[in-house]
C-alpha cells in the first residue's frame, strides 16, 4: 500500500509529500505520528518543495549572467560603498514602491556584480525578475521588430516585477533604441522597478538617449525617486590581476 501510495503521489506531482512520507517510514517513524501530524509533515513537505523549486524557476528564468549575492559583496572604503543603503534595498521595499536604482561607476568596479546581487536576492522573495544586457537587448528587441515578435517581446519585459539593464549607455541610442527604451520606461512607470547600470554618469545620459524631448520624458521617469549607488575606486578586476 505504501509504494502504491508513493507511486501516486509522485505522479500527482506530490514530490515533497512522497519524500516525507518515503523517509518516514524507512526511519520507522510512521507509528509515532497521530494521523493530523502526519498529514501535517506531508503538506509542510510539499509547500517547502514547491516553493524551492519555484526560487529555482525564477532564477533561472531572471537569465543572471554573474552569480552573486548580497553576503559577497565587499564593502570596501575605497568603493565608497553604503552597506546600510545595500542592506535596505536587499530587503526589496523598492519593488513594492516600485522605485528604481541607479549604479554609476567606472569599468569593473562592480556595478553588474551589485545589481545581480539585489536581482537574486528578489527571485528569492518570489518577485519575478529579468537580467538584460543593454546592447543585446536593443539588439533582441530591433530583430523582433523585422520578424514581428517585437510586443511578444515587449510583453515579457512588461510582465517582470523587476528588470536589470546593465552596462547602459556603452553607446549613444539610435531612433529604434530610443523609442523602445521609451516604451519600456513607459509600461514600468509607478507600476514596476528597474535596476540600471553604467558607466556614464547619470547627468550625461541625455546625451546618450539623444532627442532632448525624448530624453526628458525618459529621464523624468527614471530618475524621479531613484536610488542611487555611485562606486569609485579602482577596477576589481585589475586588482585581481596585480594580485596574481
Amino acid at each position: 500500500m505504501n509504494t502504491e501510495t508513493l507511486e501516486k503521489m509522485r505522479k500527482m506531482k506530490f514530490y515533497g509529500m512522497a519524500r516525507a512520507l518515503k523517509m518516514t517510514i524507512e526511519a520507522g517513524k510512521s507509528e509515532q505520528y497521530t494521523p493530523d501530524q502526519l498529514i501535517s509533515l506531508m503538506v509542510d513537505s510539499e509547500w517547502e518543495d514547491r516553493h524551492n523549486r519555484n526560487i529555482e524557476r525564477t532564477i533561472s528564468n531572471a537569465r543572471f549572467r554573474y552569480k552573486s549575492a548580497i553576503e559577497q559583496i565587499v564593502f570596501d572604503e575605497e568603493r565608497v560603498i553604503d552597506k546600510n543603503q545595500i542592506m535596505r534595498l536587499a530587503e526589496c521595499d523598492f519593488i513594492k514602491r516600485c522605485e528604481n536604482i541607479l549604479i554609476t561607476g567606472s569599468t569593473g568596479i562592480g556595478k553588474s556584480f551589485i545589481a545581480t546581487a539585489i536581482g537574486h536576492q528578489a527571485c528569492l522573495l518570489g518577485y519575478k525578475t529579468m537580467y538584460f544586457n543593454a546592447s543585446k537587448l536593443f539588439s533582441q528587441l530591433k530583430m523582433a521588430k523585422g520578424d514581428g515578435s517585437y510586443s511578444k517581446e515587449i510583453k515579457v519585459i512588461e510582465k517582470q516585477q523587476l528588470i536589470i539593464i546593465d552596462d547602459f549607455g556603452i553607446q549613444p541610442l539610435d531612433g529604434h533604441n530610443r523609442a523602445a527604451l521609451m516604451e519600456i520606461i513607459e509600461d514600468r512607470h509607478a507600476k514596476s522597478s528597474i535596476i540600471i547600470t553604467a558607466q556614464v554618469p547619470v547627468n550625461l545620459w541625455y546625451e546618450v538617449i539623444g532627442e532632448k524631448t525624448i530624453a526628458d520624458a525618459i529621464l523624468d521617469r527614471i530618475i524621479h525617486g531613484a536610488h542611487r549607488i555611485e562606486l569609485t575606486g579602482e577596477s576589481l578586476r585589475k586588482k585581481k590581476i596585480s594580485l596574481n
